[in-house]
């Protein structure tokens, strides 16, 4: 018998039919200072070689750089497990990725899955990105450059995501903690069928805060539900992207993030709580619904691109309750505009969207105002009590109704002025 036929042979019996692969069985040590990205590696590609089956991190603390699941894998962190990641860059490979709608060579995060369908990740365990060191060297950064009068983009000071999911059908997260990512903490991309329910997803605002560590991005991908989770990050809490730049709704690796349901969701701190941008070519069939939010954000946010052709249908926030900062904040957003010497002129078109049954207490009611060229149809708001410390609505659009809406137990106000 040769050696690897007898090593996979012990495989199969440590891991009960190849289901179960506990990776302290195969010599990996609960050690939070020794790096056990190899060893763990070497678990998941042999269930990958023996049929597959469930990765599983027991109670402990494994400190660990990039690791890449393979067909027929998942990743289970039992209760008190902690996979913590490397702070040091070099234990993330630089790989053909995908970051804020580009496709680009990019670190790989800590948890990467590249088409692997059926792929999941259970808790009750955390993963933990251990990005402290990441953000104070992002902010150590943009202080120098701001003092030289310069302006950093977010991709300058390298730092990996938490979890980088591409390509895959048919994904489940559930019940697991994603703490302290480097970077955004759940990236979909390409993905369709996909379930996060139970998570709980955090990064600090304070002392350090995270920088652009967004909860869940949404990026091309298609039949989302993300239901009963808590996100508390320093950005946005749930983004859909999908692509920027004025080609960016012709080129293939772009497209529509299509039906998605979110619900029963609590949000803390965030910079906003749902986003459609910056990076978003097409978001339709969306619902949020029956959430909780205690933050001084938008509830619902349009971040309308002068460089990109931008499509936001369908979209419905439904029985919302708690603070918020605003109700709806829609105006341009003009952060790293770049025409790449196009001469297009692109143009945003917002449609069939509706809040109802917001009973929230808020610093204002919003703003509903885009680029000049920007087209808003069908916009309502209706049915909802709200208590705020500026009673007006911004808008300039003709088509946006208001129904049955109360701020400070008056009739809702619209501003028609334009900034």
């Amino acid at each position: 018998m040769t050696l690897r036929l007898l090593t996979l042979c012990l495989f199969a019996h440590f891991t009960l039919n190849a289901q179960d692969f506990v990776i302290t069985k195969f010599g990996v040590a609960s050690d939070s200072t020794q790096l056990s990205t190899k060893t763990i590696q070497d678990v998941i590609d042999r269930a990958h070689e023996v049929g597959g089956g469930t990765v599983v991190i027991p109670k402990g603390v494994f400190l660990t750089g990039a690791l890449f699941f393979k067909p027929k894998t998942n990743l289970r962190l039992e209760e008190g497990a902690v996979l913590k990641g490397s702070d040091n860059i070099d234990d993330y490979p630089l790989i053909p990725s995908r970051m804020e709608g580009r496709s680009i060579l990019y670190y790989a995060a800590l948890i990467n899955a590249y088409y692997v369908d059926n792929f999941s990740v259970a808790g009750p365990g955390k993963i933990d990105g251990n990005g402290l060191k990441y953000w104070k060297k992002f902010w150590s950064h943009r202080d120098s450059l701001k003092s030289l009068g310069k302006e950093s983009t977010n991709l300058e000071v390298h730092r990996p995501r938490l979890v980088f999911i591409w390509g895959c059908n048919n994904i489940k997260l559930q019940g697991v903690k994603l703490h302290n990512a480097g970077f955004w903490t759940t990236h979909l991309y390409q993905c369709n069928n996909i379930l996060i329910e139970g998570c709980d997803i955090r990064a600090p605002y304070r002392p350090v805060p995270a920088p652009s560590s967004d909860g869940i991005d949404l990026d091309v991908c298609k039949k989302v539900v993300i239901r009963n989770c808590y996100i508390s990050v320093h950005d946005d809490a749930i983004c859909i992207k999908g692509g920027k730049g004025p080609d960016a709704h012709l080129l293939p690796q772009n497209g529509m993030i299509d039906d998605v349901l979110i619900e029963n969701c609590t949000i803390g701190e965030a910079h906003a709580t749902l986003t459609f941008g910056s990076e978003c070519v097409h978001g339709r069939n969306v619902t949020m619904r029956n959430c909780k939010i205690n933050n001084n954000s938008p509830l619902l946010k349009f971040k309308m691109r002068p460089d990109t052709y931008q499509v936001y249908e369908n979209i419905t926030v439904d029985n919302i309750t708690g603070k918020v900062g605003s109700i709806i904040n829609m105006n341009p957003w003009k952060q790293f505009f770049n025409l790449d010497g196009s001469t297009a002129k692109p143009f945003g078109t917002v449609r069939n969207i509706t809040l109802s049954n917001i009973n929230v207490s808020c610093n204002k009611v919003g703003d509903i105002e885009g680029n000049p060229n920007d087209v808003v149809q069908n916009f309502k708001i209706i049915s909802s009590d709200i208590k705020a410390e500026n009673p007006t609505l911004r808008n300039i659009y003709k088509d946006v109704t208001i129904l049955n809406v109360t701020v400070n137990n008056k009739p809702l106000v619209l501003d028609k002025s334009k900034k």
